[in-house]
């Protein structure tokens, strides 16, 4: 019985489609750990100035949440923690950063303390 050959653009398609496939399980694993990570990480939690007015929850994920006053989710994006510094980037594109001393967190003029 003679073997069916299989065109070249079939067989291209198929490695691709293996290819993409493998970078999102390896992408999904490599966020897991992270968030694995970050669960552990000692500044993810709520951060709130003295008044409460401003309050910066850090999730395990790497996402934020900023309520101000009464407006819960006034602003929502990614953060990145290196060393004691933090880099913000709300889901606008608005950039921000901030550090961490001792146990206050330094941001955009603003003085945040473990809520």
């Amino acid at each position: 019985m003679a073997e069916r050959a299989v065109s070249k653009p079939i067989a291209l398609a198929a490695i691709t489609a293996a290819f993409v496939f493998i970078v999102a399980v390896t992408a999904f694993a490599g966020e897991r750990q992270q968030e694995i990570f970050m669960s552990n990480h000692p500044y993810v939690g709520l951060w709130v100035t003295k008044d409460e007015h401003i309050r910066h929850e850090l999730l395990a994920n790497g996402r934020y949440v900023e309520a101000r006053g009464n407006r819960e989710r006034a602003y929502t994006g990614e953060y990145r923690v290196n060393g004691n510094h933090i880099d913000y980037k709300d889901d606008t594109g608005f950039l921000a950063d901030g550090e961490f001393r001792k146990d206050v967190l330094y941001h955009a003029g603003m003085e945040l303390v473990r809520g």
